[in-house]
């Protein structure tokens, strides 16, 4: 596996250097296998295209979200204050999140308790290096795929980015196709809500199976992703289905990463 140089941010502050930009890597990005190599597709790029930024490293911890939506409120503004004294003594004022969950929380919550920053979500970033310029693509690399994209609930219903997804994958010339469920009609990949880290309720059948048949139904050689969540849902259902050999599941990120000019 190819090393990738990242910079640490306590590195660069003893060098008396702030980064423009803090990448908040997220507990899956950083421990689980398949999100790792999102992870590492993301920082490619933010090198790439000589972004100044940084990440916390081993400083990082949750942001807490898994315990409030399980209802732990003590628990979360104890992960939430810890998070934020971390972001203060850096000084962080722009943070770039790869999980719609800890962007949602970030931007949205952690101003209660103080944490003002300008949080954004790498759908947008990525949108945005692509408009500018900053990064250029193989524009007929998925020329003859069909490429639809689930919309993370935290990303579009929740936060209302539903555009810059589709801009990115767009970018290509390509098929892309809408899934009969999108965007603010999207089906939940079964995993929001803390239902990631419990057992299953009962019912008559998994979220992630009747999302993965949408996404079957579509036809799409490649489904696209935007949340390590819905990577895992999605991923699972694929192998449920027996169906690894006609669809692959594939972030965002690394549909740029794999396929840039520089």
């Amino acid at each position: 596996m190819t090393k990738i140089n990242v910079p640490i941010m306590a590195d660069l502050k003893a060098k008396g250097h702030q980064p423009e930009y803090l990448f908040w890597v997220g507990c899956a990005g950083a421990f689980d296998k398949r999100y790792q190599k999102v992870t590492r597709a993301f920082a490619q790029i933010l090198n790439k295209a000589n972004i100044d930024y940084a990440v916390l490293g081993t400083e990082e911890t949750c942001t807490g979200d898994p315990a409030k939506r399980a209802g732990n409120e003590m628990l979360f503004q104890m992960q939430a204050m810890q998070v934020i004294e971390t972001f203060n003594s850096y000084q962080v004022q722009k943070v770039i999140c790869t999980c719609p969950h800890c962007f949602n929380i970030i931007k949205n919550e952690y101003p209660e308790l103080g944490g003002h920053y300008e949080v954004m979500h790498y759908s947008s970033f990525l949108q945005h290096l692509i408009d500018s310029g900053r990064i250029k693509l193989k524009k007929d690399a998925f020329a003859n795929k069909r490429i639809t994209f689930h919309d993370p609930c935290y990303l579009g219903r929740g936060n209302g980015i539903y555009e810059a997804p589709r801009k990115v994958i767009n970018a290509f010339d390509v098929d892309f196709t809408e899934l009969k469920r999108a965007k603010s009609f999207s089906l939940c990949c079964g995993a929001g809500g803390a239902q990631m880290f419990k057992e299953a309720e009962k019912g008559n059948r998994e979220v992630f199976e009747e999302r993965t048949e949408d996404v079957l139904a579509s036809g799409a050689d490649i489904v696209a992703t935007a949340c390590p969540f819905c990577m895992t849902m999605l991923s699972d259902g694929i192998k449920y289905k027996n169906k690894e050999d006609s669809v692959v599941n594939m972030d965002l990120a690394e549909l740029i990463e794999q396929n840039m000019e520089i």
